[in-house]
Formats: C-alpha cells, structure tokens, sequence
C-alpha cells in the first residue's frame, strides 16, 4: 500500500516532448481606433522559470476568466467550428446554438460568485457547435442542452481524479482475463478483460481514466475544459491546440479572423491555475441550536434512504499538491510536466481551502464519487417535459462522452447545492426536492426511499442539503 501512495503522489511527473512557443501577432490594423482587452500573453517558461509566482499567475488567470474578449483579440472563429474542424465562412458569427455565444466565461460562470454556476439562460447546446453549417434550432435533435456548472473545489476534484485514474490502471493492469470490480477511494467499477484488454466497462471509459468534468464526465481536466470552452463558447483558440498542432496540420490562423496566436500555452495555464484554486465550498451552519440539529437530522437521513452511496460525503486524497499541466490531458492541450506549475492547495489560494490531515492527506467532502451512472427507467421516461431523460425521447444517438443514448451522468458534486440553483443538467429543476425525485435508474431506490419519508423528513433533508454552499473566497 505505501508503495502505491508513493506511485499516485508521483503520478502526475510524466513527461512529454515540449512544443515551441511562437512569438505574438499584432491583432488590428494600424489604423483601426480600438484594441484587443488581452494585452501581454503569460509565457509558459516565464512560469516554468519561477519568474512568476502564484498570486501573479492567479491574477492573470482572473483577468482572461472575467475579460470581454472582442476581435482584436481573436474572438470569433468564422472558418472553424467549436469542435475545431473548418467549415464554411460567412455564416452567422456569435450565435446562441452552435456557438460562439458569450464573450467572456465569467457571463456564464457567475453565480453566486465567478466562478460559480449559471443559471438556465447560459445553457449551452452542446455537440451543435460542430455542425457546419450552424444551426438555429435547439432541438435535441441537433445538440443536447446543458446548464453551466460551478468550478469551485475543482482543483481537489480534479487531483482526486488523477489519483483514482493511476490507482484504476495499475490494479487494471494486474488482473487477468475475465469479468472483475476494481475499487479506488471506495468507489467500484466493473470491467471486463479479454486478451489482456479491457473490453466493457461501467461508469468509466475502458482506458480507466476518471474524467471528472462536465456533466456526463467526459472532460479529463481543467486544462481541457478550458482550451474547449474558449474556442467553443468565445472563439479564442489556443495555441497548444491550434498553432503548435501539427499533427492537425493547424495554422497560427487556423480560424481565418486575422488574428496569431490568440492565447498563449501560459494563458491557458494562469487561466487553469486560477480555477483550481477557486475557495472550497463548505457546509455553512445556521446560529439557531434547533436548526442546526434539523441539519445533523437530515444529514442522517440522507444517508439512510442511500443518497450518499453515490453522493459519497467524503473522498480521501493522498497529496494536496496541484500541479498542472495534467500528464493525462489529451492531444491538443499541454501536458509537458517538466513545465509544472505546483501548489499546496491547503496553504495557498483563498479562503476557505481544503484543510490538511495529520499524515498529509485531505479530507475532500465533495459529496460524489465520480463514477457515471443510469439516471433513466421506464418512469423517467413517461415525463415528456422535465427529466434526467429527455435527450433520449428525440433519438438514440451519441452523447458527448461516446455512450449510446444521453441517460449517463456523473454523480453531481452537491458541496455547492445551496447556492447552485437551478438544478439538473438543463437547468430546468427550480427546487432541490424535484431534483431528487427526477432521478431514476440506478438513483430509482434512493429517489423511491426520500419520497416515502414523512413531509417534515423530506424537509430536514433538504435543509442538510442547503447548507452545502460557495462562499466568498478571501484572499
């Protein structure tokens, strides 16, 4: 076991050939009367050198998350799609179903503080923004809708992800032919081998990797989650994914809007760093002695109707130390770890952090145990207007994440329920008890058990849940 510590808080020091960086472009004509709101990039090796310490990075990494991007910058993309493929210019530029539709991710990220969750008119219509031509219709024909998550904790989930990840494949690896549960920080998954390789999996992909982001768990990092989500949602693309991408045959104007190199390989690390040290959300207790005993009461019940089999209150995470880039991050983004930027997520960021353990672990109550799961039955099925289902009405068809159908999603972190409403992945649940009893499939049990407690029950659980929130970070 020790030895397996060792290997997972050493996980992360994989290395891979690093890219070379290409000089900046002036963004607007000599004679055009306004400028980009970007200013100086964030050079990678300035970051790599130490020349730029953690608060500096982090207030970079603020301004690109709150700035209003405009043309001289590079927003837009008139010749690619938000998946990165060209498609035909001259279509409409910022449109709300295939995208760009924001300028900044601060106008959807942005409740109750930035950073934070969105509510239902900053859904995105995801897979639309790699049609060519663009579509007008959000129909889930053409795309599935889903509501803007809250990054705070991130940077904890994300580590807790890379550890479960090295924990999964090194078991994986040892197991011979046949059908087998593997678990990691108390969370099973059933795979099987044949010949060697993982063939079937349940509630992960066959590689192993916990993709912690996004709401079907399709995203493997915060990196990746930003390198997308500026060209999809902004049309600012990266240079780790666009410039430096030979293997895509990319250019430095990949996009055709006249603008070079619109962020920086260090852009996106300040922008990445900036979101995993994002304030903890806590569990924030009422002064009245009686409240706070209605609290504790629902706390148990939660428990006891089995919420917390899949919303698991607590995950163990050996090492407190973000790094980033992220060794599992995909073609496309960065992952040369001999340019890590690192941090103790305990000692540095603002307030609330995570707190440390007495042997240097930490305790992350995250309420989740990033493992996908069935949310959708016969029942669910039955509600033609608001339901965990809903995609599937339209059609059987791929997700995001490559699963047949859209009834797959990775168990909702609730440590910032109570200041993350609306609920559900469109964003169409306004309360929290209809978010529980819209859950089916494998939550059918839990949902059945909390709809059987007596009214004040259902009330006390629901109040546990409240105290869950984001508070204001403090530097």
């Amino acid at each position: 076991m020790k030895k397996l510590i060792r290997i997972l808080r050493f996980a992360s020091l994989i290395t891979t050939p690093m890219l070379v960086s290409l000089p900046a472009m002036a963004s607007c004509p000599d004679n055009f009367s306004e400028a980009g709101v970007l200013g100086k990039h964030i050079e990678q090796d300035q970051i790599a050198n130490h020349k730029i310490g953690f608060d500096e990075l982090r207030a970079a990494g603020e301004h690109l998350f709150t700035a209003k991007f405009n043309i001289c910058d590079g927003a837009g993309r008139p010749a690619t799609t938000g998946g990165g493929d060209k498609r035909v210019p001259n279509q409409p530029g910022y449109i709300r179903t295939s995208a760009p539709e924001t300028n900044s991710c601060s106008g959807c990220h942005s409740q109750p503080f930035i950073g934070g969750a969105g509510e239902f008119v900053t859904n995105a219509f995801i897979l639309a923004q790699r049609l060519d031509p663009v579509t007008e219709s959000v129909s889930n024909e053409f795309s599935v809708e889903r509501n803007t998550l809250g990054m705070n904790g991130s940077g904890a989930i994300e580590m807790l992800a890379r550890e479960m990840t090295a924990e999964l494949q090194i078991k994986g690896a040892m197991l011979p032919d046949g059908i087998h549960t593997i678990d990691t920080k108390g969370v099973s998954f059933k795979i099987k081998k044949v010949d060697g390789k993982i063939v079937e999996s349940e509630g992960i992909n066959k590689d192993l990797v916990v993709r912690p982001f996004y709401h079907s768990g399709v995203l493997v990092s915060l990196r990746q989650f930003t390198v997308d989500g500026f060209n999809h949602h902004l049309g600012m693309q990266a240079e780790e994914r666009f410039d430096l991408n030979k293997a895509r045959n990319f250019d430095s104007d990949f996009d055709e809007d006249g603008v070079h190199r619109e962020l920086s390989v260090g852009d996106i690390t300040a922008t990445t760093v900036w979101q995993a040290s994002l304030s903890v959300p806590q569990q924030v207790m009422p002064k009245r002695h009686d409240d706070q005993v209605r609290i504790h009461r629902g706390e148990k019940l939660f428990a006891d109707i089995g919420c917390a089999g899949c919303h698991k209150p607590a995950l163990n995470l050996h090492s407190a130390v973000f790094s980033e880039p992220n060794p599992l991050n995909p073609p496309g983004t960065w992952k040369d770890t001999t340019q890590s930027f690192s941090w103790d997520m305990t000692k540095k960021g603002p307030s609330p952090r995570l707190r440390g353990n007495r042997d240097g672990s930490v305790t992350v109550r995250a309420y989740t145990d990033l493992k996908r799961h069935n949310l959708c039955d016969d029942k669910t099925l039955r509600d033609p207007i608001r339901f965990y289902c809903n995609e599937k009405l339209a059609q059987d068809r791929p997700d995001q994440d490559g699963h047949p159908g859209a009834e797959y999603f990775i168990t909702r972190k609730l440590w910032d329920v109570g200041s993350s409403a609306p609920y559900g992945h469109r964003g169409d649940i306004t309360t929290i008890t209809e978010a529980i009893l819209y859950h089916g499939g494998e939550g059918r049990r839990s949902r059945d058990n909390f709809d059987s407690l007596p009214t004040d029950d259902k009330r006390e659980v629901v109040e546990f849940l409240k105290s869950l929130q984001v508070v204001k970070g403090v530097i």
